[in-house]
This record gives structure tokens, sequence and C-alpha cells, in this order.
């Protein structure tokens, strides 16, 4: 919920992480530096203060903050609603009410959405796929945007990085506290399994540009 008390405990917090007093945190942003002190948060009536929207924004330009971060130090459960984006099926694609004249989704009958990868919502990060190794899914030069932080489902296609060094791309089978098992979605080869102290890092593979 969004009150005067959290919204100066988001201040006090934001101050906090970064090593610094609230007049501190008002002098890296270049605002006076009793801006932020208790004093200034309730006027002489015992009204409340709030801090400008100018003087946020100046602030978590200061410390370099996002938005987010800082809502979610006024309300921890906040969080972005999905990105969406329009999917249509291939048959019901050919029809012509489907599209406007500039090629974009109309509203009609056939449409739904699904999440696309938001990188205010998940750590994303890209991969350069290079050489034929995982062809044919993949081929030199595609580009596959990765999360490490997404919930991986079985059957979602993954990135693993073993300690060894190996890229791999995998579909995930199985996973428990001790092991992974998947199968190579670059060949018919049998499910392997591996231990997860024998993987670097593995992440979803979210989106593909080809």
């Amino acid at each position: 919920m969004l009150s005067h008390e959290r919204v100066w405990a988001a201040v006090d917090a934001l101050a906090s992480q970064h090593g610094l007093s609230p007049s501190g945190l008002a002098r890296r942003s270049g605002l006076d530096a009793t801006s932020f002190n208790r004093s200034k948060r309730l006027g002489p009536e015992g009204r409340a203060r709030w801090p400008s929207t100018e003087s946020i924004s100046k602030a978590l330009k200061a410390t370099g903050a996002s938005l987010e971060e800082f809502l979610r130090l006024i309300d921890p459960s906040f969080s972005l609603p999905p990105t969406t984006i329009p999917l249509i099926g291939m048959e019901a694609a050919r029809s012509k009410d489907a599209f406007n004249e500039q090629g974009m989704p109309t509203t009609g009958p056939g449409w739904d959405a699904i999440e696309f990868p938001d990188p205010r919502q998940y750590e994303v990060f890209s991969l350069e796929v290079t050489g034929s190794d995982l062809s044919p899914f993949y081929r030199d030069g595609d580009i596959l945007i990765l999360s490490p932080t997404a919930t991986v489902r079985k059957g979602d296609r993954i990135i693993v990085c073993t300690t060894g060094g190996h890229i791999l791309a995998q579909e995930l089978r199985r996973r428990t506290a001790s092991t992974m098992e998947t199968a190579s979605i670059a060949g018919a080869q049998e499910s392997r399994t591996m231990p997860v102290e024998e993987i670097s890092w593995c992440a979803r593979i979210m989106w593909v540009r080809q």
C-alpha cells in the first residue's frame, strides 16, 4: 500500500543500501541536504509532507536504482504485470481480418496472447550461436535471449554451462535438489543426468532471433 510512512521508509532504505544517511542521499542527488531529513516529513501543524517526484527521480538517478526497485522498497510484494504479445495460429493468420493494412494484428477472433520476456521482470542476457553444434535448431549467428532467474519447467529449452566450460543446449526432463536430467535438442541423444555440482550455470531460453 502506498502510504506516507512507507514512502519515507523506502527513501531511508535506499540511502542505507548505498551507505548513506538521508542527508547524504539528498546531497548526492543534487538536492538541499535537508530535503530528506525527518524534520521535513511533517509540516508545522503535523500535516504529512511527501517527497516530490522530482526529488525521487534525482535520488534514483544518483544511486542507479530503478523505479521498480524503489517500489519494492515501498511494498516488497510489488511486481510488474507480465508483458504480453499477440498470438495467432497459422490457419487463423490466413484470414484477411486478422491483420490491418499495415500488417499489424487486429483484435478480431483467433487472437490470443502469450507472455514475452521482459528485462523488467527477469534477469536476461543474450548469447550468440557460433558454429554448427546446435543445428538444425539454432544456426550460426542466431541470438538466444536467456534468463537464469526465470522458472524452468519440464520441457523447457535451456542452456547449461558445466564446470568444465562446456555449453550445452538441452531440454529439461527432470530436476531434483542434487541432479538435472536433460536431453539434447540438437540430436537424438539419450537423456543425461548431471549432478548439480557439475553445473556452473543454467538459463532458460526465452526468445530466439534468427
